[in-house]
């Protein structure tokens, strides 16, 4: 009998520069609705308990991997593989005006070849976030990452181009599910979102 290895792919939650500024590795901090997100994920996750939990060592994912971690009664351990892409000279700008930007404009058109200005390319990122999913053990594992890490190694499995990234949702506080078969995985949920409670 094949034993199961699943990993659950979770986006940290919603911090106050969602959608407006590149935060990239940034120290920022979860505000009150990232917050309430990390709670319903770990309600969400009492269905699927985990059986370990990775992060990334940016605070908004190791705030979120606590509160998930507090509920299951489990440490966190944190991998450098999971961290944000290393965007660079383009980290810390607003999205507006990256959009200006021909650098900022060629990275995201060309996924599969650019490398962000002193920084890393998407296939570096993903090597490394793959280097590690690739190697987990049996049982339920939390990998508590970033967007473009989760939807690029999701591409990776599914056999698609890093161009075609921006195809896969990834939602603050999102689970993506991967049941790993092999050198294989096979795409079980993608960007599963947990209801806040009021």
């Amino acid at each position: 009998m094949r034993v199961t290895r699943l990993v659950l792919l979770a986006r940290h939650g919603h911090h106050a520069e969602v959608g407006h500024i590149l935060s990239g590795r940034s120290a920022i901090s979860l505000d009150a609705q990232g917050r309430d997100e990390a709670a319903a994920l770990a309600r969400r996750l009492s269905a699927q308990p985990p059986t370990r939990i990775w992060s990334s060592p940016r605070p908004r994912t190791r705030e979120t991997a606590a509160v998930v971690a507090a509920a299951h009664g489990l440490a966190v351990e944190t991998s450098a593989a999971l961290d944000e892409v290393d965007f660079g000279g383009f980290t810390g700008r607003s999205f507006a005006a990256l959009e200006e930007d021909a650098d900022w404009r060629h990275w995201n058109a060309a996924r599969g070849e650019a490398r962000c200005p002193g920084g890393e390319t998407m296939a570096e990122a993903v090597a490394r976030a793959v280097g590690i999913v690739a190697a987990l053990p049996a049982g339920v594992t939390l990998c508590v990452s970033h967007c473009d890490v989760i939807r690029g190694v999701v591409a990776h499995y599914l056999g698609l181009p890093l161009d075609r990234i921006f195809s896969l949702g990834c939602d603050p506080a999102s689970v993506t599910t991967l049941a790993l078969e092999g050198d294989g995985a096979r795409l079980v949920t993608l960007n599963e979102r947990v209801a806040i409670a009021r």
